[in-house]
């Protein structure tokens, strides 16, 4: 009686934490509602609330007529009628969404002011911290030599069009003001302004009609610096600062960005893209600077008849070119008007625009953001000496912070590209230079013998007036454009060249000696020219190869121990600032041997880099610095952040941290402001506890063979029935929506890097993004129950020993614990009875019957193993505000999938002149992002 009464509490309790969270999704669905009422007539509405309530009938309390209805329901649609559904429930999801982001904000300022700190919060860091004895200082110092790197990428599964994401973050905002309306004339006049702008959404195109441009992805990634990142950074910042009073909290943050630099697999990225990402990155920060520099001038109406002022303030306002006499006793404000000009200035020059704001006469342009950054140091110093401080937290203070976090670059892009296209382009420069006529038809000795040559060797490879082909054009440009870039924004603006399907020491070589070509690595790794001049090498990138299939992450270390094996390489990166990006692939390693092999792999490569670079630190001084590529699905490497990075072995983390931030969940992390800074935040925080509170002592023996035995155990379950069952590309071609993907208008990158339909040539983002889609996630899973299974073994005793074993690395060892949380949550968003509705799309029956039971039987048993390890027979026992939300969005998200499966069977039946062809298109590709948005998470 008593369990049952505490139940009913916990119940209780939770319905009311939730109550305001209900609240918001009645009152944005009633208006939603009634926009669909006005706007598409009565019995469009009706149709749609009957979809509605035998849906919620069918998924809440299964309802199994309600079942037969909805479905019949569904099939008889017409064209129209299916469309306006589809809105209708993608619209749904768009705004629940805004809702469970205000309702998260809204119980994180309820902890906060309780006084309560959260998991994953800076606060909860910190305390931590202090209760291990870890002082203030020790927390400064490994910030100063921190670097924490969040990098954002555009994919092929980035649905949202900014019109959307804007009007969106307009209805966020309207949401917010409402919890603080208490007057029934100021939430009428809310609710008028949410009315409008969901009629706005309503009428506002989803789908592009033209394929995305880098040109277009740019601009989305630049929306997210106005909304979140120029000033949720410094306030950030301001937090440390507060939690850490006394000691002064170095720029360890910096963003970086893969836009317009990302040339592997993506034609469309060239030197101009590059340039045109740079140049907007500038214009953005520079006019963000020159809208805070002109407020602050309006803020800063100080008179030097009433304060004093320091003598170098005045002589900055003495050069400053304002001389209104209206002025005349405002030196803050004539100085801030002085370097208004000097920024308009700086504007031009580098992006070629004008300031919004004319100056009030012309100025030289700043040399370099420090050069900003120092006049706003005097006026920083002028009022922290003349009792005026508290003037300068509002705003003085956070533009400093941007101005160091952003300089006049904002972000640092990546170059990144093909190990085969450098090859390419070397042995093109080599056959025409006549060294060499097959480069390409060397072994890797040879390779390297050739290479460490032309790397002591100062003249250039190529040619004057020779005819190079296309690609070599391309690639010789883009790494002239970024000496350009360089010079023009500073080193920062370009600080990694990526290579991709890094499989030997020459891949790496070989984007050094064109580095050496362009003059981005200039001397020799001997250190002396051919006139006997010192000459030595140093490089203004970092060389990063990425490791991404099974097998590459397993020859990781060795690589990198061969490349600093070889005279002069050591020398060089000593010469170069001494440090080593190494990035790691999570979604290829998923896509070739299953998501448990996957991140045992990266475990390993881990583990093995770090015991390399200990030897290179202690003899060099060189600090490796992981990148770790993961996407927004588990299956992609995803995943709350916190928990991925607690999860990395001991010595992985030591302050550095660079991930991507992929571009399909880049709006659910970041569109909101306060939940952008919460993620920020967690960033800092998880690095910190990694560092710092993280054991020294890699896992138990017993772990680490357990986790080799499941891991080879996964990887030939997964293997075996995605690469080796007869039909099962052909089941994916059919039971996925893959094909109507790769022709939706999300991404400038073409979905698979050659024509044809292997698994092995499509890319690891649409495969996840299929599997999303039919509610299957099986990149996420698959594999896991088979290794479990085999592990166990069939022996009762032996079986009670090993499920021991894998409860206490369940609850003792933070990688197993997070990779089995993270395979919970995918479980617990995977749909069977959805899927099986996608099998009625493959034409040969007993092919998709067959194929679909391996996969059914795969699911249970991973199902199962997680039970039996955690001891939670519901999924997401452990995560109840997931599981809620889960709950509440489901019933509105299954019509989606419906409809999506009944469009597509109308669709591949179609004929090229059917004149509702395009209209089917539209509705499908509207389910695939309506479903994106349900799942809040894509490819």
């Amino acid at each position: 009686m008593a369990t049952s009464k505490k139940a009913r509490t916990a119940l209780a309790d939770a319905a009311e934490k939730n109550r305001p969270l209900v609240e918001d999704i009645r009152h944005l669905g009633r208006i939603l509602g009634d926009v669909i009422r006005e706007q598409e007539g009565k019995d469009a509405f009706e149709l749609i609330e009957k979809v509605r309530q035998l849906s919620v009938a069918f998924r809440l309390k299964s309802d199994a007529q309600a079942g037969r209805s909805l479905d019949r329901l569904l099939k008889n649609l017409s064209g129209d009628q299916t469309v306006s559904v589809i809105r209708a429930f993608s619209y749904f999801s768009h705004l629940a969404n805004i809702a469970e982001d205000r309702h998260f904000v809204r119980r994180r300022n309820h902890h906060e002011r309780q006084g309560h700190v959260q998991e994953g919060s800076l606060a909860m860091t910190l305390r931590r911290l202090a209760d291990a004895d870890v002082r203030a200082a020790d927390i400064a110092q490994t910030l100063a030599h921190a670097h924490i790197s969040p990098v954002l990428t555009a994919h092929p599964t980035e649905v949202q069009r900014k019109s959307i994401l804007d009007a969106e973050r307009a209805i966020a905002e309207l949401v917010e003001q409402r919890d603080a309306l208490h007057l029934e004339a100021e939430r009428s006049d809310n609710e008028t302004l949410m009315r409008a702008r969901v009629t706005q959404l309503w009428q506002t195109r989803m789908l592009r009609t033209a394929k995305l441009t880098v040109s277009d992805e740019i601009e989305n990634a630049l929306s997210y610096y106005h909304a979140t990142f120029l000033r949720q950074i410094p306030r950030l910042y301001r937090d440390i600062e507060v939690a850490l009073p006394g000691h002064q909290v170095a720029s360890f943050f910096r963003m970086g960005n893969w836009i317009g630099g990302d040339r592997d697999g993506n034609p469309f990225v060239n030197a101009d893209t590059l340039r045109m990402a740079l140049s907007r990155q500038s214009e953005t920060a520079l006019r963000f600077y020159l809208t805070e520099v002109h407020e602050l001038g309006a803020e800063l109406s100080v008179s030097f008849t009433l304060a004093s002022v320091t003598p170098a303030m005045l002589l900055l306002a003495s050069i400053s070119p304002d001389h209104n006499a209206h002025r005349e006793d405002e030196p803050y404000r004539r100085a801030l008007i002085g370097i208004y000009a000097r920024l308009a200035a700086s504007l031009q020059a580098l992006t070629g625009t004008e300031a919004l704001r004319h100056a009030v006469a012309p100025q030289n342009a700043y040399a370099s953001a420090d050069e900003f950054l120092a006049d706003l140091r005097v006026i920083e110093e002028s009022l922290n000496t003349h009792h005026a401080k508290a003037l300068t937290a509002p705003r003085l203070l956070p533009l400093m912070r941007a101005v160091q976090v952003f300089g006049f670059h904002l972000a640092t892009v990546d170059l990144r590209q093909s190990s085969d296209k450098h090859e390419a382009v070397l042995a093109e420069l080599l056959q025409v230079a006549r060294l060499h006529a097959d480069y390409s038809g060397l072994d890797e000795a040879e390779r390297r013998v050739l290479l460490m040559g032309l790397l002591n060797d100062a003249r250039p490879l190529r040619v004057r007036a020779a005819h190079y082909s296309e690609l070599a054009v391309s690639e010789i440009a883009i790494f002239e454009a970024a000496v350009d870039m360089l010079k023009r924004y500073g080193r920062s603006a370009i600080r990694h060249c990526i290579i991709s399907h890094t499989e030997d020491v020459s891949d790496l070589l070989e984007v050094m000696v064109l580095l050496k070509e362009v003059g981005l690595l200039r001397g020799t790794l001997s250190g002396v020219d051919d006139d006997k001049n010192d000459a030595a090498a140093c490089s203004d990138l970092i060389v990063s190869p990425l490791f991404e299939t099974i097998a590459d992450l397993r020859h990781a270390e060795p690589i990198m121990r061969a490349l600093y094996a070889l005279p002069g390489i050591a020398a060089m990166l000593q010469r170069s600032g001494s440090e080593q990006d190494v990035m790691l692939g999570y979604s290829d390693s998923n896509k070739d041997g299953g998501s448990f092999t996957s991140s045992w792999e990266l475990y390993r490569a881990e583990v093995a880099l770090v015991a390399l670079f200990s030897e290179l630190k202690r003899d060099f001084g060189i600090t490796l610095r992981l990148f770790h590529g993961r996407g927004g699905t588990v299956g992609r490497g995803g995943g709350p952040s916190y928990q991925a990075i607690l999860a990395q072995p001991p010595g992985t983390v030591n302050g550095q941290m660079r991930l991507t931030e992929q571009g399909e969940v880049i709006a659910s992390k970041y569109a909101n402001p306060e939940i952008g800074r919460r993620n920020l935040e967690t960033l800092v925080a998880a690095t910190l506890e990694a560092t710092l509170l993280h054991p020294t002592q890699n896992a138990p023996k017993g772990f680490l063979e357990a986790a080799a035995a499941l891991s080879d155990a996964s990887f030939a379950a997964y293997r075996k029935l995605v690469y080796e069952t007869p039909g099962f590309t052909d089941y994916f071609f059919s039971a996925t929506p893959i094909r109507e993907i790769a022709e939706l208008n999300i991404g400038s990158r073409p979905a698979s890097r050659k024509a044809t339909r292997a698994i092995e040539d499509l890319r690891a983002i649409p495969w996840g993004f299929s599997w999303g889609q039919c509610r299957v996630a099986l990149p996420g899973w698959c594999g896991f129950g088979s290794a479990v299974e085999a592990f166990l073994g069939t022996d009762k005793q032996r079986r009670d020993v090993q499920l021991k074993l894998l409860q206490r690395m369940h609850k003792q060892w933070p990688f197993f614990r997070t990779l089995l949380s993270n395979l919970d949550m995918v479980i617990a968003k995977s749909d069977l009875a959805i899927a099986a509705r996608y099998v009625e799309l493959v034409e040969d029956k007993k092919l998709g019957q067959r194929i679909f039971k391996l996969i059914q039987a795969e699911w249970q048993r991973t199902n199962t193993a997680l039970s039996l390890i955690t001891g939670d027979t519901h999924r997401l026992a452990s995560n109840p505000s997931l599981a809620r939300s889960i709950e509440h969005r489901f019933p509105y998200l299954d019509p989606l999938n419906h409809l999506q499966v009944e469009l597509m069977r109308r669709y591949r039946k179609s004929h090229p002149d059917d004149p509702g062809l395009e209209r089917m298109k539209r509705g499908i590709h509207i389910s695939i992002n309506g479903v994106a948005a349900g799942l809040r998470n894509t490819g």
